[in-house]
């Protein structure tokens, strides 16, 4: 998997986009493949499908989780513990898995000089499919808001448009034209198209111009992966 480049990746997008589960599983890949991985919970808004909900899954797999200090409860108090702060200093690959608008992005604003001087990447995750930006315009317009707040560039978007176990091939290809469309308006490239792990083989052998990596995930967290 090659999607994350750099050493520090940060995977942002709007509610049920499913970039929970992206990271989660990109995550998962990257220790298997024998990398040290950290992966931060920044999502301290949300009560929902954070990152933190798969602690055990995630260390007993050797993956160390960072996460607020009530991010595995109910409790949704902006408090951050001090080694999110140490997180940029992390060897080997950190994922920050940001909250789902510009208000759950905020905090990442806080830690924007600790990025001076180091490679990152911000990726975009887009879902055709969520009710409240399925429209272009409206996803692409969600992204400024996050920039803003965040104090940071995206970098890439990945498309990750998909009706779970609903998915079909009709599906996946309007969501590529979608991600096309979206592509066009933030003057971003599709880094990589995210396909549920039965349907990805197809893909991975002859993909449609413009979807970039080919990212097969199972399905774990959030109502949209």
């Amino acid at each position: 998997m090659k999607i994350i480049s750099n050493k520090i990746s940060i995977i942002c997008g709007h509610y049920g986009t499913g970039k929970t589960n992206l990271a989660v599983n990109l995550a998962r890949d990257h220790a298997k493949a024998g990398e040290k991985v950290t992966i931060v919970d920044m999502d301290i808004v949300n009560p929902y499908f954070r990152t933190s909900d798969y602690k055990k899954i995630l260390e007993d797999e050797g993956i160390e989780v960072i996460a607020p200090v009530f991010g595995a409860t109910n409790l949704d108090l902006p408090s951050l513990p001090a080694a999110m702060y140490l997180a940029f200093e992390k060897e080997g690959t950190v994922i920050f898995d940001l909250g789902g608008d510009d208000v759950g992005s905020t905090v990442m604003g806080r830690f924007r000089e600790k990025l001076t001087g180091k490679d990152y990447e911000m990726l975009y995750v887009i879902n055709r499919y969520r009710d409240l930006d399925c429209d272009p315009k409206a996803t692409a317009e969600i992204l400024s808001e996050i920039e803003k707040v965040t104090k940071l560039k995206a970098t890439g978007i990945i498309n990750n448009s998909n009706l779970m176990y609903e998915t079909t091939k009709d599906h996946i290809e309007e969501g590529h034209r979608y991600a096309l469309e979206t592509a066009s308006l933030t003057g971003l490239p599709v880094v990589a198209t995210v396909l549920r792990r039965d349907l990805s083989e197809e893909y991975r052998e002859k993909p449609i111009p413009g979807m970039g990596e080919i990212i097969p995930v199972d399905i774990i967290a959030g109502p949209s992966f």
